[in-house]
């Protein structure tokens, strides 16, 4: 009889230090990792909540291509950021560019001296700052003293693939725009 009680309490005992850590378990894993955030908010300044865009300046020849640039990036600051772009009076930040170097490099010569492909480049320095004009990019973890971040994009431009300059750029436009959309993301 004293045996079976025995087994009896030592199963009770261990049935109840399987509760405990089980609580314990689901409790740490409640509480231990309440710091830590998820989704794509995690890789933004949550302190800022709009951007005011104001029409990129270019230094380029063609006319379009600075209010193309800000189109493309206000769209993919719409698309891939919890920001809003709103105007500058009700902006948390502002983000300014400037495009610097618009090229058409030849990449590829044919047997007879003609063009088979074309690299067009463009290259912009880009500042991001908060109201009061403190330096909000992240893009280098070296301050450089409110500096603008240069960056440089290039498209592949294949006359007999069917591309033409107009279609090259766009592409470029595109990787930059998605280039300056990551530079707003807090460093890891």
């Amino acid at each position: 009889m004293t045996t079976r009680r025995t087994r009896r309490h030592e199963i009770d005992r261990r049935i109840v230090a399987l509760y405990a850590a089980l609580f314990v378990a689901v409790l740490s894993g409640c509480f231990g990792c309440s710091g830590y955030q998820i989704g794509t908010n995690t890789l933004y300044n949550t302190e800022i909540r709009t951007v005011h865009v104001p029409i990129f300046q270019s230094d380029s020849f063609r006319e379009d291509i600075g209010e193309r640039l800000t189109e493309a990036v206000c769209k993919r600051i719409e698309q891939r950021t919890p920001y809003k772009v709103v105007h500058r009076s009700s902006a948390d930040s502002v983000l300014t560019g400037r495009l610097t170097r618009e090229l058409q490099n030849v990449s590829i010569v044919d047997d007879y001296a003609g063009t088979r492909q074309k690299k067009v480049e463009l290259t912009m320095y880009v500042q991001w700052k908060d109201r009061r004009g403190n330096s909000l990019r992240t893009m280098s973890p070296i301050a450089w003293n409110d500096a603008p971040v240069d960056i440089t994009t290039s498209s592949d431009m294949v006359a007999e693939m069917g591309h033409s300059y107009a279609t090259a750029s766009q592409e470029a436009i595109d990787k930059m725009a998605d280039q300056i959309v990551d530079m707003m993301q807090m460093p890891w």
